[in-house]
């Protein structure tokens, strides 16, 4: 019986040892190789792949969503503030929709943000009749089904050449610019309804930047969050984007 005893507790003290082994040896090889693991899941601007495709930044905090989730609650809140039926929102936090439709209060950023995905198979266009790309009148299609008539400006039959930075996207058709004047808190609100939902619908409609109050969105950073605008005359609301949201689509390249 003695002899027993002793050989379960000398075979209990081997397991304690191999189990410590294993963990200073588990320990060592994460310190080791953990950074190049950690890199090797990370996307090229240093952003980690299972970070949620979108984020509401909302008073109990951050909200993870799927960029399905992501526009379904843009969607509705641009629906509803229109007084239109909007879709069932039930499987989405009621914070997260109550941000979207509240904007961020004064002088806060954005509210939602997605992860780029900018799109390399696309062929180059040309402008059409309205003075639009087919990408691009496609996006205004798109606003207009989701958000009803709005003033838009930026184009033009046969394009427009003049009113923009150098290389602006407008002088290819390729930008719109949705205007809401005069700036107010409301008009502001207003302004990020539709730039959340630009930014979540991106994917879908080949958008490249969004540019509203300060803050630009790139399809190019697979970062979920927006910048800050650097405006050539910061005393400028419009070059500021103040009274505005623009939103250009994808260049493409050459077949």
């Amino acid at each position: 019986m003695n002899g027993n005893k002793t050989h379960r507790r000398q075979h209990g003290s081997r397991r304690l040892l191999l189990s410590i082994f294993l963990l200073v040896g588990l320990a060592t090889l994460l310190a080791v190789f953990g950074p190049a693991i950690l890199s090797g899941l990370r996307t090229g601007d240093g952003s980690l792949l299972w970070r949620p495709e979108c984020v509401v930044d909302t008073p109990e905090g951050e909200v993870g969503l799927s960029r399905d989730q992501a526009k379904l609650a843009t969607t509705a809140v641009a629906l509803q503030a229109r007084g239109v039926a909007a879709p069932d929102t039930s499987g989405i936090d009621s914070a997260v929709l109550q941000r979207l439709a509240d904007g961020p209060s004064g002088g806060a950023g954005p509210s939602l943000a997605c992860r780029g995905s900018a799109a390399r198979d696309l062929p180059v266009e040309d402008i059409g009749a309205t003075g639009l790309t087919p990408r691009a009148e496609q996006l205004r299609g798109a606003l207009t089904e989701a958000f009803g008539n709005q003033s838009l400006g930026g184009f033009a039959p046969g394009g427009v050449d003049q009113g923009h930075g150098a290389d602006s996207t407008h002088y290819d058709g390729r930008a719109i610019d949705v205007f809401f004047r005069p700036v107010t808190e409301e008009n502001r609100r207003q302004g990020w309804i539709l730039a959340h939902w630009l930014v979540a619908h991106a994917e879908d409609l080949d958008i490249q930047y969004v540019i509203f109050d300060d803050r630009f969105w790139s399809a190019h950073s697979s970062r979920a969050q927006w910048r800050d605008y650097d405006a050539p005359e910061p005393g400028n609301e419009i070059l500021r984007h103040l009274d505005h949201v623009h939103v250009d689509v994808l260049g493409g390249s050459p077949g």
